[in-house]
């Protein structure tokens, strides 16, 4: 008879034990037994412990949910564009660089830009050169104009146009040539003018100096279109030589930013900077990118359709990220994920979750801070990361 009260003393405990109290308006309260709830005053109530309650999972009641502005969303293929933003700065267009040099033998009597850093324009003196060559082409040309005159003679025409040719090889601009014809050609030197407009690089010369035939003069850099070199780390090579498209911000500048396409990747691997150089071309028209400009380079990538979530389901923490997956009518567990790339407001899920699982997408946190308070643990701590 003993016996049997002592096991029905045993079920009573044990019945007793699957029954917590709480408060409707404070459900961090949890009581053993009934009364009125230690915050505001109310009577607890009763409720039954979820024996099927697994590992890191969590049970609220519909107050909570609608309180805590609980909401989900499924995992599902998303188109995915990644951006990836590398460092960068603005360097003149090589292919836009002019170098000036001289097409004749002799002295500069005169030079007319002595500075880099000053802007010339197309058909601009550069500098005054007394040189015997081009003196004696220009002689010739006129001889050949004014024997044309007196004779008539057909075979002239041919020769006018081969010494107007030899002129223009000797760097006189067409013009120059026109003002010859008309009038004439007193004096030693002449004047040699810049065959295109641009800044000032390089000044090679010195006024005074005797030129042999290809001296260089100075080189000029057009800046209406400039060159973004951008840093490109290992991993991200791959996706950046398959983009095409790229967008840069330099601080200062445009708010918009600066539109442009990758026109150069280099394929050769610094080992002592473990870095690869893109090139990036952007129309510099208004002249606001100036070389040496420090500048972000963010380059789209071609877009693929991964599986993915929004990202704020993504819980991130220092051991890796978790979501709150809906395991049944207001239940949810902790679930540790490998993420990927985001974009657009989603998530890549390489491994933790299957097309179609529920996650909270609003309350995430919420829940987080819920379970730590009625477990007193992370809900990280509870996973197994060395696959992750």
């Amino acid at each position: 008879m003993g016996f049997i009260f002592f096991s029905c003393k045993e079920k009573e405990k044990e019945s007793s034990s699957n029954v917590y109290y709480t408060c409707s308006m404070d459900p961090q309260v949890m009581e053993s037994k009934p009364g009125n709830c230690p915050i505001c005053k109310m009577p607890l109530t009763a409720v039954t412990k979820d024996s099927t309650m697994k590992e890191g999972e969590l049970h609220l009641n519909d107050l909570q949910i609608l309180l805590g502005n609980i909401q989900t969303d499924s995992s599902r293929p998303v188109d995915m564009a990644e951006t990836i933003i590398l460092s960068g700065v603005v360097i003149p267009n090589a292919n836009l660089a002019s170098a000036v040099s001289a097409r004749a033998m002799g002295r500069i009597e005169r030079l007319y830009v002595r500075a880099a850093g000053e802007y010339v324009t197309s058909g601009q003196p550069l500098y005054s050169l007394n040189s015997d060559e081009l003196n004696l082409a220009i002689k010739e040309y006129l001889l050949s104009l004014e024997s044309n005159r007196l004779l008539r003679d057909s075979d002239m025409v041919i020769i006018i146009e081969s010494a107007r040719r030899k002129l223009e090889l000797l760097g006189l601009m067409p013009g120059q040539i026109a003002a010859l014809r008309a009038n004439g050609f007193s004096g030693n030197a002449i004047d040699l003018l810049s065959p295109a407009s641009g800044v000032v690089v390089t000044v090679d010369a010195r006024e005074g100096a005797y030129l042999m035939e290809g001296s260089p003069v100075l080189t000029l850099a057009d800046y209406s279109k400039v060159w973004i070199e951008a840093q490109v780390y290992p991993q991200d090579l791959k996706k950046v030589m398959a983009s095409t498209s790229a967008m840069a911000s330099v601080p200062g500048r445009s708010a918009s930013g600066f539109h442009g396409k990758l026109s150069f990747v280099n394929p050769e691997y610094n080992p002592a900077t473990k870095i690869n150089l893109a090139r990036m071309e952007v129309d510099n028209k208004d002249n606001l990118l100036k070389p040496g400009m420090q500048a972000n380079v963010g380059v789209i990538t071609i877009s693929e359709t991964l599986p993915a979530v929004p990202t704020d389901a993504v819980i991130l923490g220092l051991k890796g990220a978790t979501v709150w997956l809906k395991t049944g009518h207001n239940k949810f567990q902790s679930v540790m994920v490998d993420i990927g790339v985001e974009s657009n407001g989603f998530t890549e899920i390489i491994s933790g979750l299957k097309k179609g699982d529920v996650v909270v997408v609003s309350g995430a946190y919420l829940l987080n801070s819920e379970y730590m308070f009625k477990q007193g643990a992370n809900p990280m701590e509870g996973h197994d990361m060395s696959n992750m």
